[in-house]
């Protein structure tokens, strides 16, 4: 990766908050607070999940790479670490935190200067093996927009029947997630 990639990186995790506060920000339960049935997230869960990994993965793990390189993995993250982080709380609460959490880690980030040869670093992932800075600050991008378009397919999944016929038009409406297990 290049440095004016990482620019391209920031601008993109600049506006996820407000993408996510624009999309459901007020919205009724009606569209935060259903999921796609069984053990799927609601956009509550979505935007639950982004603020507890916002303070829990990006910036920690950058910060592990620069500090151990791959000499250690990174510690595991508990995905579902946001059930703690969400209770008692309203959406709108978790958006501005989100938003907060957001604004320190980018903070962060650029007070790291990073350079072309930081960005080529290695870690461990404990899962996955080995990963380039790089790689972590590309798939945090990917990540908000991996949820953005989940956060879209559990709204569209509210009106899944009463569309009718037009559902078979309506591509989100054949989504069913693209994630593996990790």
């Amino acid at each position: 990766m290049m440095l004016a990639q990482l620019d391209n990186i920031i601008a993109l995790l600049e506006r996820t908050p407000a993408s996510f506060d624009a999309l459901a920000r007020n919205l009724p339960d009606f569209w935060t607070k259903r999921n796609e049935g069984g053990n799927t997230w609601t956009a509550f869960d979505v935007v639950g999940h982004l603020t507890h990994v916002e303070q829990a993965n990006w910036i920690p793990r950058a910060r592990w790479i620069l500090e151990f390189g791959d000499s250690r993995p990174f510690p595991p993250l508990d995905r579902d670490g946001h059930a703690n982080l969400t209770r008692n709380k309203t959406l709108g609460e978790l958006l501005d935190a989100f938003a907060a959490a957001r604004s320190q880690s980018l903070r962060e980030l650029r007070a790291m200067n990073l350079q072309a040869k930081d960005l080529e670093r290695f870690g461990k992932h404990p899962t996955l093996g080995a990963v380039t800075l790089s790689q972590l600050l590309t798939t945090w991008a990917a990540h908000d927009v991996n949820h953005l378009h989940q956060v879209s397919r559990i709204m569209a999944h509210q009106c899944r029947e009463a569309v009718g016929p037009w559902r078979a038009f309506l591509g989100v409406m054949h989504c069913d997630g693209h994630s593996s297990p990790a």
